[in-house]
């Protein structure tokens, strides 16, 4: 059980990641708590009361009071960032202790251990702002959505961002090929199959290939199709908990495993060739997706058809417009030279990418 007294816990001082402190005496307590911290990739500090030097209750991101220490505390100066950690579920004095010593959460072990792993491995990671999390479907086939997503993402990694481009369609051939990476080491999808909870941020990042200075999870040539829809949640979480950006290039088929990215991106832009059918086939999409995702946007790919503008698209449709997507033969055919879309930062589709930056970081508050 996990219960909320009043705010969540600051983050680590200067943005740095910070080690937890546990005050308790109780010796099977500590050793749940320090075999927690283990698992979360924390080292902490170790008190019976409050530490005799000030700065490191203070500057502490995260305090883990044993219910056996929470009268030895009650002195210690209020701050956010506490959490009263006990065992006897029945215990109703348990809220009037937590109270007492200002504690943000009241968690009782072992019902809360998950939460608290979660929250013990933010202070590890040093968590701020999410990524942004943007995806890119297609409203038919050969959309250029991929393409698209992988100029996106080359973009956002040229002007500096943190950028993690994630290719959530098992049969679109593997944007590692599209970005001529195919041989690259790091880990693909199908190592994550058997993920579960969390899985650390930095972990994940470290483990993935890195093409054009940009992080790249993608599928690997292998008979895998399929990942279960918890691993794709954590691990599509651990992307996000970064920051920077993260581009989803999304599948036009709609399961289990696409509804958990959905559910955590900011936005998605439906790329659709400005022809009768094809807006008729992003209708569909839009419905489907649209379900889930409440942020969906539209970009529109020429040539146009007699009596369509883009305008005219984003009125059928019932989308808000971002803009024309440039038509650059990368839309229209695979690449085969292995420089990716957008790479040499010259171009309309390069300045399409751009401009799209700016614009949503600006709206996203994160510029």
């Amino acid at each position: 059980m996990a219960g909320t007294v009043t705010h969540d816990p600051p983050p680590a001082v200067g943005g740095r990641p910070g080690r937890p402190l546990i005050v308790t005496e109780d010796a099977e307590l500590l050793d749940d708590l320090l075999r927690l911290c283990a698992a979360a990739g924390a080292t902490p500090e170790v008190h019976h009361g409050v530490p005799e030097s000030r700065g490191s209750w203070e500057a502490a991101p995260l305090i883990l009071v044993g219910d056996d220490a929470a009268r030895r505390v009650r002195g210690a100066a209020r701050r956010r960032g506490v959490v009263l950690v006990g065992r006897d579920q029945d215990d109703s004095g348990v809220w009037k202790r937590a109270v007492q010593i200002g504690a943000d959460h009241v968690l009782m072990l072992p019902d809360g251990e998950q939460w608290l792993v979660d929250r013990i491995a933010d202070v590890a990671e040093g968590v701020g702002r999410p990524a942004l999390t943007v995806g890119v479907i297609g409203g038919r086939g050969g959309a250029g959505a991929s393409t698209l997503a992988c100029a996106l993402a080359v973009t956002s990694a040229r002007e500096g961002l943190r950028t993690l481009l994630v290719d959530a369609d098992p049969l679109g051939g593997g944007l590692d090929v599209l970005l001529g990476g195919e041989t690259a080491e790091g880990l693909r999808w199908p190592a994550f199959a058997a993920s579960r909870g969390r899985v650390g941020g930095g972990a994940l990042e470290e483990s993935l290939p890195q093409l054009h200075s940009l992080r790249v999870l993608s599928w690997d040539r292998g008979d895998c199709v399929a990942v279960p829809p918890q691993a794709v949640r954590a691990v599509l979480a651990a992307a996000r908990r970064r920051g920077g950006t993260v581009v989803v290039d999304l599948p036009r088929r709609l399961d289990d495993g696409v509804a958990e990215i959905l559910a955590q991106l900011d936005l998605a832009l439906l790329v659709v060739p400005a022809e009768l059918r094809a807006v008729a086939a992003a209708g569909r999409v839009a419905s489907a997706v649209g379900m889930v995702l409440r942020d969906l946007r539209l970009a529109v790919r020429g040539p146009y058809a007699p009596g369509l503008d883009d305008r005219e698209v984003a009125r059928l449709l019932g989308l808000p417009l971002v803009g024309e997507v440039p038509v650059e033969s990368g839309l229209l055919r695979p690449h085969h030279s292995g420089k990716p879309p957008a790479a040499a930062g010259r171009g309309p589709l390069a300045r399409f990418c751009k401009d799209f930056w700016e614009r949503t970081l600006v709206e996203a508050g994160a510029a």
